[in-house]
């Protein structure tokens, strides 16, 4: 195959492995906290909403970011009152965001901007750009290498950048740091956090806020950064996609990683393989962008060993008197 399409290949793979892994990682943190999160295509889809509506008004795609983070955190929080301080079923209350979200943006885009519940184009300065690194086109004439470096690593936007920066940032976090210590404890063993004076539930809100602000950057990347604005029901399930991906890597960040870049990769694939003919048969276009989602059912259905999460996943937790 051409070193060109080969390139162009992987580079379409890290910018849609890109929201894939922002979302698993911050399903990771919540769940490694004991709280299972199945709302996380809903944040994303309400992220990306409030990022496009707010950067179509405002022209500026800052602001349009941080009303996307500041839309996901809010939902992180109501989740979070009703499945910690409530301490109601945490699969009810992910379900309640993934559907509040999807009725809400409808409903929101549709009065506000009239457009079959869209926001309206917008401008390349509503929108994150790609970036230049260094030397990049300095180097695009040097076989192989340069070509790589200013055709794969160079030439993203600034998300792609902090979603595979905030792989190694997590990886830290968890296995280097006390605040990481504890959460994974409290994910493990509740009880043994609490008989050591340490709060539960801050911990658990934190892992959901922490969550909530990957989220935001997930979803602002659909409607900001990779798109040019808010369309119904744009996230596609790549949130279910990121739950399934966090499952197989089993909870830990640099598998999660490469996960994400499996899908991103199959995706890819399938964006290429569209009206060309496979062994001089056509393949339907249907078939070929079901492939991502056939993968997640096969690797869950068999491919991953015996997948065990947090042992306090899923379970409210009521402090002893």
């Amino acid at each position: 195959m051409d070193l060109v399409i080969i390139l162009s290949t992987l580079d379409a793979t890290i910018r849609l492995s890109t929201p894939l892994l922002l979302a698993c990682l911050a399903g990771l943190y919540s769940e490694r906290a004991g709280v299972f999160d199945i709302g996380l295509e809903g944040k994303m889809l309400a992220a990306a909403f409030g990022a496009a509506a707010v950067a179509a008004v405002t022209n500026n795609v800052w602001l349009g970011l941080l009303a996307g983070v500041g839309v996901s955190l809010s939902t992180s929080a109501l989740q979070g009152a009703a499945a910690i301080t409530l301490k109601g079923n945490q699969l009810i209350a992910g379900v309640a965001i993934n559907m509040l979200a999807a009725g809400l943006t409808t409903f929101l885009g549709i009065q506000w901007f009239a457009q079959g519940g869209r926001t309206p184009a917008l401008t390349p300065d509503s929108r994150f750009g790609n970036i230049t690194l260094p030397f990049a086109d300095e180097l695009a004439g040097v076989p192989v290498l340069g070509q790589i470096y200013s055709e794969l690593i160079s030439g993203h936007n600034l998300l792609v950048y902090i979603a595979f920066l905030a792989v190694p940032i997590t990886w830290f976090v968890l296995y280097r740091t006390r605040f990481g210590l504890r959460l994974r404890a409290v994910g493990e063993n509740p009880k043994a956090v609490d008989t050591a004076g340490i709060s539960v539930i801050a911990l658990r809100y934190q892992a959901v806020l922490i969550t909530g602000l990957l989220c935001g950057l997930a979803g602002a990347f659909f409607s900001i950064a990779q798109g040019s604005g808010f369309g119904n029901n744009m996230t596609a399930g790549k949130g279910f996609i990121a739950l399934a991906a966090l499952i197989f890597a089993k909870w830990k960040p640099v598998p999660a990683m490469f996960t994400c870049l499996l899908f991103g990769f199959l995706d890819a694939l399938q964006i290429r393989l569209q009206n060309t003919d496979i062994f001089g048969v056509t393949v339907p276009v249907q078939a070929i962008q079901a492939l991502p989602y056939i993968l997640t059912v096969v690797l869950l259905a068999g491919f991953i060993g015996k997948a065990v999460g947090p042992k306090a996943g899923g379970v409210a937790y009521t402090k002893e008197r």
